[in-house]
């Protein structure tokens, strides 16, 4: 057998793990992990939570703290392109021997812990999570940039301690497993908080910002907050670390920062969304906090790593005349956001909207931000098994919205692809949205009609 049918092997029976498990807790990766020498407990770790951004200040600040020419482990889910995406070093994927050798390795103890009925079956996530642990510590990084999964207080991530933790905001999401308020859903997020261990948030909500700032109370953990200014305005001396928008440019934006110690203006980020300069300062206020454990960054490193920083599918511009724009927004707070900054970063005449959504979504929500800027809309879903059928949610967006507009049910998404260049003319801009694993797949099917062009 080759290293691709091997691969391909090892991620069948990854994937063929069961997506949640029998019981809530921490117990079964904490058993897999010592079992396999508990690689957790031989790196570092930045934590961080959130109900969006997270992911891109996890990229943000790998960045930043490779530029400063640290050895970095960044993970993260879900992947965009490949699998092997989750989980990087110095900014590339582990390969595929690599993968294949952890999983032949882990394949027995997942077995042995499977059968022990105190435990029982370990989910897809708590395996590939142990098996990044594993990966990082073998590669001998200086420092992990470690996101969660769902939520905090039991995702299989949060068996570390790090160096900090921080929480980018809090919104109504997984609602069904994390709880049907603010309250809950913050608690659950705020079970990353480690006793003696700072936390850093971007959270606005007052609700969200006393919970936090209580739970810190309670671990002796310190609280910090960053304060993002009104757009067209400056940070004040009295907020910081703080940052404001400068200019928005043609790949991206420029802002500044006003932190503990560094005071920098005209900061590049090749990132789109007012809500990417919060990301952006919430990274870099953790960069900085990093000093007291011994990773120092300056200047330099800030505005390399900044600039270099790649997090595709978010407001990601691919192609012109028409404009090709893809983001992962998969929530009512994602949405919301991506819907205010669209006509904002970008010039367009009509909007053609390519839709697909998973099935455990608050879809009257997403849509209710969305639905109003689309000139045509087309339904279509991504390959997985709890996508939304589009004809039912075209149903349900007739049945609640005004969708007097011209709109088209196509679920494979190549097809609706096709048919989104097919109506729009070259001033026009064509958006694929609602979940990240629409992007994906719909960025492959891209992809690979371009390099046929070439």
């Amino acid at each position: 057998m080759n290293t691709d049918q091997r691969y391909r092997e090892a991620l069948g029976w990854i994937h063929g793990l069961g997506r949640f498990g029998i019981k809530p807790g921490l117990e079964r990766i904490a058993a897999l992990l010592e079992m396999m020498g508990s690689p957790h407990l031989e790196v570092p770790f930045v934590h961080i939570a959130g109900s969006n951004g997270k992911g891109s200040t996890a990229a943000m600040l790998a960045s930043v703290l490779r530029a400063a020419g640290y050895r970095v482990g960044l993970y993260t889910s879900p992947y965009l392109l490949s699998f092997t995406n989750r989980m990087a070093v110095n900014g590339e994927d582990i390969d595929k021997p690599h993968l294949i050798e952890l999983v032949d390795r882990i394949r027995p103890l997942v077995d042995r812990i499977s059968d022990d009925p105190e435990l029982g079956d370990l989910t897809e996530f708590e395996v590939v999570t142990a098996l990044a642990m594993s990966y990082f510590a073998a590669r001998e990084v200086d420092l992990v940039v470690l996101e969660t999964g769902l939520g905090g207080r039991l995702d299989a991530t949060n068996v570390v301690t790090p160096l900090i933790s921080v929480i980018t905001n809090v919104s109504l999401e997984h609602t069904d497993v994390l709880g049907g308020t603010l309250e809950k859903i913050t608690s659950e997020k705020a079970g990353i908080i480690k006793r003696n261990r700072p936390l850093i948030t971007a959270a606005e909500e007052p609700v969200v910002f006393d919970s936090l700032r209580e739970r810190c109370l309670k671990a002796d953990a310190a609280f910090y907050r960053v304060y993002t200014a009104a757009e067209g305005e400056e940070c004040l001396p009295s907020r910081k670390p703080c940052a404001a928008l400068q200019e928005i440019i043609d790949d991206g934006q420029l802002f500044m920062y006003r932190g503990f110690n560094l005071q920098l203006d005209k900061v590049f980020i090749p990132l789109r969304g007012f809500y990417q300069v919060t990301n952006a300062l919430t990274a870099l206020a953790a960069a900085e906090m990093l000093k007291n454990e011994g990773f120092a960054v300056d200047e330099k490193a800030v505005r390399s790593g900044l600039a270099s920083t790649v997090w595709p599918g978010r407001m990601e511009l691919l192609g012109r005349n028409p404009l090709l724009i893809m983001d992962g927004a998969h929530n009512p707070g994602a949405m919301e956001k991506l819907s205010g900054a669209l006509p904002r970063y970008f010039n367009y005449s009509r909007l053609i909207l390519v839709l697909g959504m998973l099935a455990d979504k608050d879809t009257a929500a997403m849509l209710k931000h969305i639905l109003p800027l689309a000139d045509t809309v087309i339904f279509t879903r991504p390959v997985l098994p709890r996508a939304a059928d589009p004809a039912v949610l075209a149903a349900f967006a007739e049945e609640h919205f005004d969708l007097s507009k011209d709109y088209h049910v196509i679920p494979e998404h190549g097809a609706a692809l096709d048919k989104a260049f097919e109506l729009a003319g070259p001033a026009d801009a064509v958006l694929v949205t609602g979940s990240l694993y629409t992007v994906s797949d719909v960025r492959a099917y891209w992809q690979q009609k371009e390099a046929l062009k070439s």
